[in-house]
């Protein structure tokens, strides 16, 4: 593991850090569930594509940077560190763009990689069910082959940023007869079509955010199958690989949330404390290693080793670490954890929200009991779980 970064590697983080402190909006941007938060974050994309950051991980034939691993490590580190906005069409460049240079026609990458790069259309995601969400091969929404095209037909759920979204990319069931992980289909479907409804599901910090989608004879062109037929399970794997990913860069931000800790502690007047200062240092020492195993991710991707089932520790650790952070804030708050709008000395708006994302991060791109058991199964090599 190469700790050192070498002097193009400096040089690359001082071009992207003083890119990101001449550009970053000064403001907070409106959330991204809103009409206005959408705007203008669009227009903050299409700052970074200007300028040849808005999806460096990329390959340069389909419009993105070439940058190698520790070039992404740097880029995410110092975003993250800048305060720059979250990104609004992450699902496009993180998930289902990456599946479509591996296993899109040339006609499909012609058609959708420009507009996801310019943030021109949005993508939103098509795989949990309300009863196949941990266990996506539980799938049951139809699609039926008819002439040119196929009807849709079910629901999807929990699906992020729909209500603004152009497209969804969807796991569907194509062949009945089959079960679990066979006859599952890979499409991409125009958010716009007849048949298409949806239904915002308000959260519990009281936003919206997701949406119920239903699919009544919505028909989709066969073209617009990623992979083959019946092939979507592998073709989902690898979008869930992508999502369960490095995240390269993620540490970044939950070390400047346990610097908020610290703040936290001060305002509340405990940071003297034993007790609480043993806690915050646990969290800083979990964050720290967090950060140097990233670092050895990153230096084993740059030698050509593949994270694999590793991907599964990453989620599973980033996630569980999150939470600790958000509840350890809560308990410095003490009761006024309980108010949604504290007074100054004891202000932790931003923790009650980040508590509620942080227990949701334990269930999306796959939920920690799943992680750990590929964890237990696919890298320890201990026996199967019963089914």
């Amino acid at each position: 593991m190469e700790l050192a970064y070498s002097d193009s590697e400096l040089a690359f983080r001082d071009e992207i850090r003083e890119w990101l402190t001449a550009n970053v909006p000064t403001h907070p941007l409106p959330p991204p569930y809103t009409a206005e938060g959408v705007a203008e974050r669009r227009e903050w994309e299409k700052v970074l594509y200007a300028a040849g950051y808005a999806a460096l991980h990329w390959p340069r034939e389909y419009g993105g940077g070439g940058a190698d691993f520790m070039q992404q490590m740097l880029f995410d580190e110092e975003y993250h560190r800048a305060g720059a906005p979250q990104r609004l069409n992450r699902l496009a460049l993180g998930l289902v763009g990456p599946t479509i240079i591996e296993f899109g026609t040339a006609e499909q990458k012609r058609r959708w990689l420009p507009e996801m790069l310019s943030c021109d259309e949005l993508w939103c995601q098509g795989f949990s069910e309300p009863g196949a969400g941990s266990d996506l091969s539980a799938v049951r929404t139809r699609a039926v082959a008819d002439g040119d095209d196929f009807v849709l037909n079910g629901q999807k759920i929990w699906t992020s940023l729909s209500a603004f979204a152009d497209w969804m990319f969807a796991l569907v069931r194509t062949d009945p007869g089959q079960t679990r992980h066979r006859g599952l289909t890979y499409i991409v479907l125009p958010m716009d079509s007849a048949g298409i409804e949806l239904r915002p599901i308000r959260q519990l910090h009281g936003e919206p955010g997701f949406s119920e989608v239903f699919f009544t004879d919505v028909r989709v062109p066969a073209e617009n199958v990623i992979g083959e037929v019946g092939d979507g399970w592998r073709v989902a794997m690898a979008t869930l690989g992508y999502e369960r990913g490095t995240g390269l860069g993620n540490h970044v931000r939950l070390s400047k949330d346990v610097r908020q800790l610290v703040e936290l502690a001060e305002r509340r007047g405990v940071a003297d404390d034993p007790a609480w200062r043993d806690e915050i240092a646990s969290r800083f020492a979990e964050a720290e290693l967090f950060r140097w195993y990233m670092q050895h991710i990153a230096s084993q991707l740059a030698a050509g080793i593949g994270v694999g089932f590793r991907s599964s520790l990453v989620k599973l650790y980033w996630s569980e670490l999150d939470s600790r952070i958000q509840e350890t804030a809560l308990q410095i708050l003490g009761p006024y954890a309980e108010l949604a709008d504290p007074p100054a000395c004891a202000n932790g708006t931003e923790f009650h929200r980040g508590y509620w994302h942080a227990r949701a991060s334990r269930i999306f791109a796959g939920t920690n009991e799943i992680q750990r058991n590929i964890i237990g199964e696919r890298l320890l090599g201990l026996p199967r779980e019963p089914r």
